[in-house]
């Protein structure tokens, strides 16, 4: 990711999320360690696509860090881990960050997401100040509805979202992960207030209350179940 073409920079059209779901205590500051000091600048070294790391605020496990990368390809999408391998000293951050008698995690998590067609591009550079990030999956009953819920979003909806000042970072679908098939995005908000106000225009305006009612009778409920976690950057994260 980040090789440059006549056509200009390579696109971004996958996205990993791992997710490592911790208890309060040493483990928190253990992984923070391991990856402010091992994996964030190895990755660098190896890899220029989108990167983030996040920490949850509210979510069905706290405490909780996310990593998010995007890349040009599935491939280098699996091939990340063996570059980072590679790099001198790596593989012996691991093993510390792994040592000792309590275990690293309660347990971790990862997802590969495809960018929808209509996904925009992420951002060059990131925002001077702290944000607030809100990730949403919308899990839905079928494939079919799955793409009603694509075609909705790719229309009307993303319109009444800019004019509300909902701005996702990008719109997947989950390629290999738990609760498929899903849609899930990304977006930043200045702060709670802003997040608040935004969703409030989004749910008064009266081009969406039509969307919805359209979509319902043609489809019936597209997103049966809807998750939604809010997460800040971590002082180290690539991209804030």
């Amino acid at each position: 990711m980040g090789a440059a073409t006549d056509a200009g920079p390579a696109r971004t059209r996958y996205y990993t999320l791992e997710s490592f779901y911790l208890e309060n205590g040493e483990q928190v500051a253990r992984l923070h360690d391991f990856l402010s000091h091992a994996f964030v600048p190895a990755a660098r070294k190896v890899y220029t696509g989108p990167m983030l790391v996040l920490e949850a605020v509210v979510a069905p496990h706290v405490p909780q860090i996310l990593v998010i990368a995007g890349f040009a390809s599935a491939t280098d999408a699996l091939s990340l881990y063996p570059r980072l391998h590679q790099q001198e000293g790596y593989s012996g951050a691991v093993e510390k960050w792994e040592a000792g008698a309590i275990p690293p995690y309660e347990q971790s998590a990862s997802t590969l997401l495809e960018a929808a067609e209509y996904s925009p591009e992420f951002p060059a550079e990131s925002a001077k100040q702290p944000r607030i990030f809100e990730l949403r999956t919308y899990h839905s009953p079928t494939w079919r509805q799955l793409g009603a819920l694509h075609q909705r979003f790719s229309g009307r909806e993303i319109a009444i979202f800019h004019r509300s000042g909902i701005h996702p970072l990008f719109y997947t679908s989950t390629v290999f992960g738990n609760n498929l098939p899903n849609l899930t995005y990304l977006i930043p908000f200045d702060d709670l207030a802003s997040r608040e106000k935004a969703w409030s225009a989004f749910g008064a305006d009266p081009e969406w209350v039509k969307v919805r009612k359209e979509s319902v009778a043609k489809d019936g409920e597209i997103a049966s179940v809807i998750q939604i976690s809010l997460f800040k950057a971590t002082a180290y994260s690539p991209f804030q």
